[in-house]
């Protein structure tokens, strides 16, 4: 795992407080993410599917998250930002991430971005 500064994570997590700061269930469901994620619970798959789809519209916060994958791992978005990929160590190609049907885009309280 690349090393990871405490300062940056402590900036990741005020730009989702600031991001989300009139809902704060997703705030505390990355929360609930990352502490799943550092016990083990979840595999690094898992965390990036989750938390791309959690802040599913927010491009910033999405690739933001690279910052706290192991090296190898990257999550990508295209230009025309039609979905999120990651690709992962040893694995070649890329892997779709699909976002679940009953989550909610993160930025649904903005303008329709489709």
């Amino acid at each position: 795992m690349r090393e990871l500064r405490v300062e940056d994570a402590l900036m990741y997590l005020d730009q989702v407080k600031m991001e989300f700061g009139d809902r704060p269930s997703i705030y505390n469901e990355f929360l609930e993410i990352m502490k799943k994620f550092k016990s083990q619970k979840i595999d690094t798959p898992g965390v990036i599917r989750r938390v791309s789809t959690l802040f599913r519209g927010n491009k910033a916060l999405v690739l933001g998250f690279n910052t706290f994958l192991p090296l190898g791992f990257k999550i990508e978005i295209p230009l025309d930002g039609s979905g999120a990929f990651f690709r992962m160590p040893n694995h070649p190609g890329i892997t779709l991430i699909h976002p679940e049907p009953s989550s909610p885009p993160a930025n649904s309280g903005n303008a329709n971005n489709n």
